[in-house]
């Protein structure tokens, strides 16, 4: 094997460095940001904890115990919506993604088969979501679903499905068929090697559609935004309401936004080998 000449090494080292110092510096501005007193974050740029200013907790004693309930209710909401939409996407994805896999389905109105199903399901998250905005308030006031955790839940669920169907099926395909077979043969039901063979089998393809389902669902702004008044408000939405009558509080900000990111760094560092796992299978397949 030969090896890979030193400057090409140094070279690719450097390039790696540099996109990680464009990644993380955002996060590291954040955090400095949080400490830094409301002079320091206003005057001009102070980069480095107690040589360009002295650090402070009092933005995080103010967001963690005078604002700690109204801080934890619009995170709490955010986690609601995002786990249950999470949830459902998944479960329904899972179960369609098999059925498109497994069994040939064909609609003789427009001859479509499988691929041309699955090819809708995914066209479906082509068109911008601002489209469909006034049809889910015309629907939602007319059902009561206005400013509720059911509400933002079902309309995650719709928006994760497709990207969740579309994957799983993908991954079902990687899936040699005769496991299930064999299973079918020993007494087992169809449902039975969908539960106990097919999804633990496919765990990192799950893994992967809830994490991409979970981070849409935590960021998302703009339904969460139309969608509720006061009860059910996210974490997206209350961070881009800190514009008091003061300005707009960095300090304060930084705070929020590190609390609102914090869960979905560390659910993808902890999970990130099912990720890669689950987005790799389709191109391992022979």
């Amino acid at each position: 094997m030969t090896r890979r000449p030193i400057w090409q090494t140094v070279l690719l080292y450097a390039v790696v460095l540099f996109w990680c110092f464009i990644v993380l510096f955002p996060f590291y501005w954040l955090g400095t940001t949080s400490f830094k007193r409301q002079l320091d974050a206003i005057r001009l740029p102070k980069y480095v904890p107690y040589y360009d200013f002295e650090p402070t907790t009092e933005h995080w004693d103010y967001l963690i115990n005078v604002q700690g309930d109204v801080t934890w209710r619009h995170f709490r909401n955010s986690l609601i919506a995002a786990s249950g939409g999470t949830g459902f996407a998944v479960l329904v994805g899972a179960m369609a993604g098999y059925g498109l896999s497994r069994f040939r389905y064909r609609w003789p109105v427009l001859n479509w088969n499988n691929d041309n199903i699955a090819f809708w399901v995914i066209s479906q998250r082509f068109l911008p979501p601002a489209l469909f905005v006034v049809p889910f308030l015309i629907a939602y006031t007319n059902l009561d679903l206005i400013d509720t955790h059911i509400g933002l839940i079902v309309a995650y669920t719709m928006f994760n499905i497709p990207f969740a169907v579309w994957i799983m099926r993908d991954f079902f395909n990687g899936l040699p068929a005769d496991l299930e077979d064999s299973a079918r043969v020993d007494g087992a039901t169809r449902w039975t090697a969908f539960t106990r063979i097919v999804l633990p089998l496919s765990a990192p393809g799950l893994v992967s559609v809830a994490i991409f389902s979970f981070v849409f669902s935590w960021n998302e702004y703009l339904y969460a935004l139309m969608l509720t008044n006061f009860e059910a408000i996210t974490m997206p939405i209350f961070i881009a309401g800190q514009n008091t009558q003061r300005g707009v509080e960095w300090w304060y900000i930084s705070a929020l936004a590190i609390t609102a990111v914090l869960p979905v760094v560390l659910i993808g560092l902890l999970l990130q080998r099912f990720i890669t796992r689950g987005l790799v299978a389709g191109a391992l397949k022979g």
